[in-house]
């Protein structure tokens, strides 16, 4: 078995911070590649340790999205900081590239949603639907060129497939995101339809180390699909 290789942008005793790439499981059942799969095999073979290996994830990204994802290494620490995210104390930034001109330069979106029952895909409904559940973020439009916008997001709540959603019911869907109507292709190419990226990606986090409670923030780089010859060269930042 070839060795792992991680994007590890942050370890400081239990706590990590790991830039998962686009098209990969955050976690899945026994036998199948995840980020949480890649991890503890990585700390196996740095740390030489055998049997199990304890790794809390306390949160997640879709598959096809990048960024950055905290884990712990004991329980103690995983209690503090899902506390942390219980309480919305968590800063989660994100970068959207998403179609068409988004007009103002800075807002709030809400909206109500759930998701599909047996799909894994969720709906914008009205506030008393049976499921549904309040979505706000705050975004930034941070660059334009024809027919995309590049927005900075932050998240005040944490509804599935949230931010994909909202951008789309508004006519601005992720760039290469299929299931929310865009037809466009983003990231590596591959014949697996769930190896698939889009353009999304959790580029910062703001937390409290669950051990010494100081503050850390973390920036997750972009991965080299936003970079290619036709994308953001060509924006003209504001």
């Amino acid at each position: 078995m070839s060795p792992v290789t991680l994007d590890l942008l942050y370890e400081n005793g239990p706590c990590l911070v790991v830039n998962k790439p686009g098209g990969l499981l955050t976690q899945g059942p026994p036998g199948i590649d995840s980020l949480e799969l890649r991890v503890k095999q990585f700390l196996k073979e740095r740390d030489l340790k055998t049997g199990n290996i304890y790794l809390s994830v306390l949160h997640r990204l879709d598959r096809p999205v990048s960024g950055a994802l905290i884990l712990c290494k004991h329980v103690r620490a995983a209690r503090r900081v899902a506390e942390q995210f219980q309480r919305r104390e968590i800063e989660k930034i994100y970068w959207a590239l998403v179609e068409g001109q988004v007009a103002e330069k800075s807002g709030t979106w809400t909206d109500f949603m759930r998701k599909i029952p047996d799909v894994a895909k969720a709906e914008r409904v009205e506030p008393d639907h049976p499921g549904a559940k309040q979505g706000v973020l705050h975004f930034r439009r941070l660059a334009e060129m024809p027919g995309r916008s590049l927005l900075e997001i932050r998240l005040e709540t944490g509804r599935m497939h949230q931010i994909r959603l909202q951008a789309a019911v508004r006519g601005h869907a992720i760039l290469g995101d299929h299931l929310y109507g865009n037809a466009a292709t983003f990231g590596p190419a591959t014949d697996d339809p769930r190896g698939r990226w889009i353009a999304l990606h959790a580029c910062r986090l703001r937390f409290r180390h669950p051990m010494t409670r100081e503050w850390v923030a973390i920036d997750a780089p972009l991965p080299r699909p936003w970079w290619p010859q036709d994308q953001l060269q060509w924006f003209n930042a504001e």
